[in-house]
């Protein structure tokens, strides 16, 4: 078998670039200690991103706004977040999810 240097140095290129990254910060913050309106700023990062992926999905389809009547999606999500919030469980949720979009789809056509 034949290795292929090329393709051996891309490889390696892509590990140190996602072990860069994943490694440097928490060698970082491990050594020091983060102030408390730091940590407490850091907590709302994961919702924001979350925030703003589902956002887009709920809203726009094509670059372009899905008129409320016609978006399957967003009525969908109104059940799955009611779920999400009371029962605080990923499996209801997501089957809450799915089953609502899965009607929407039929009755919308």
């Amino acid at each position: 078998m034949e290795v292929r240097w090329d393709v051996f140095w891309i490889i390696m290129g892509s590990a140190l670039l996602t072990f860069i990254p994943r490694v440097l910060p928490l060698m970082l913050f491990s050594k020091i200690q983060i102030p408390m309106w730091l940590l407490r700023w850091l907590e709302y990062v994961p919702v924001a991103v979350m925030a703003a992926l589902i956002g887009q999905e709920l809203f726009m389809s094509d670059n372009q706004l899905v008129p409320i009547t016609q978006n399957a999606a967003l009525w969908a999500s109104l059940p799955t977040i009611a779920v999400a919030i009371w029962t605080r469980s990923l499996l209801g949720t997501v089957l809450v999810g799915i089953v609502a979009m899965m009607i929407l789809r039929y009755v919308m056509g």
